[in-house]
């Protein structure tokens, strides 16, 4: 008989060897009934659905996910997913004046919600250049669908998005990249509810095995580069630098360096309260 756990994740290559072991009937084996769940409205989505239990279990920005469980989100990190670093493009619209990044950080910025990583990314960076933004610069643009629309619209003059997603978009004209920012930690993360952990550990246990193995598998196999290419419509050539400058956890093991490099700079930012309590973040098998 198998356990239902409900995984949730964005609809972006990153989570195509989750889909891969589904399809192919990993998680059956071990017993699990891998239920998916597409969150477009990215990581302030997910953990809202954490927290109302709408999902097990979620694959999220790291920094968002930690910034959720010290506010008191009922939910432990299990495993890193993805080791390197997230590049994100700092996007405009095609017929916005702005031309230089040097010149973003007094304009506003269409984030997909406050709490995301559309949101936390502007800050951490603006902070990171001597800059501190101000909360009326957000707009919130619910996911990239909304975001295409406020950037056309001039509703919005900045918008930070994984690169290699919003590239179809710059290569068609519709949006100007203008720079980039590298994430300074491990981009995404698995998180479970406090409430799943508790019922069903071994299962959960087995879940992460059939990712890791299938995210090992994904790493040794380049025929990944055309079906990664195939199936979200980037250019062959994109998947290619992506792919061989990506790399999947295939352990759970999470290094307390990278969370404190997380809360350091979320307190700087000002995302968290300098006095913030630190809970367990990491579930302990």
């Amino acid at each position: 008989m198998s356990t239902t756990i409900k995984l949730g994740g964005v609809p972006e290559h990153f989570n195509l060897p989750i889909h891969l072991a589904k399809e192919n009937g990993s998680f059956e084996k071990r017993g699990i009934d891998l239920q998916w769940t597409t969150f477009k409205g990215g990581t302030g989505q997910m953990t809202k659905a954490l927290r109302e239990k709408e999902v097990d279990a979620c694959i999220l920005l790291t920094e968002g996910i930690i910034t959720d469980i010290l506010r008191g989100n009922p939910s432990k990190l299990v495993s890193i997913y993805v080791k390197t670093p997230l590049c994100w493009g700092i996007h405009t619209g095609a017929n916005n004046t702005l031309n230089s990044y040097e010149d973003i950080f007094k304009k506003t910025y269409g984030i997909s919600r406050f709490g995301s990583g559309s949101h936390l990314m502007a800050i951490v960076d603006a902070n990171s250049k001597g800059h501190a933004l101000q909360e009326d610069q957000f707009n919130v643009i619910k996911n990239l669908d909304g975001a295409l629309q406020s950037l056309s619209a001039l509703e919005s003059d900045v918008f930070y998005w994984e690169k290699y997603t919003t590239k179809p978009y710059v290569d068609s004209g519709q949006l100007r990249r203008i720079g980039e920012y590298l994430t300074p930690w491990p981009c995404f993360v698995i998180a479970a509810t406090d409430d799943i952990l508790e019922r069903e550990p071994e299962n959960i246990i087995r879940m992460l095995r059939v990712i890791h193995d299938s995210c090992d598998r994904f790493m040794l196999d380049e025929s990944s580069i055309p079906l990664v290419s195939q199936r979200y419509e980037q250019k062959l050539k994109d998947v290619e630098r992506w792919y061989h400058s990506t790399e999947w956890a295939i352990h759970g093991w999470i290094p307390n360096k990278m969370l404190n490099n997380v809360i350091y700079n979320l307190k700087v930012a000002d995302i968290v309260e300098e006095s913030v309590q630190i809970p367990e973040l990491v579930w302990k098998r």
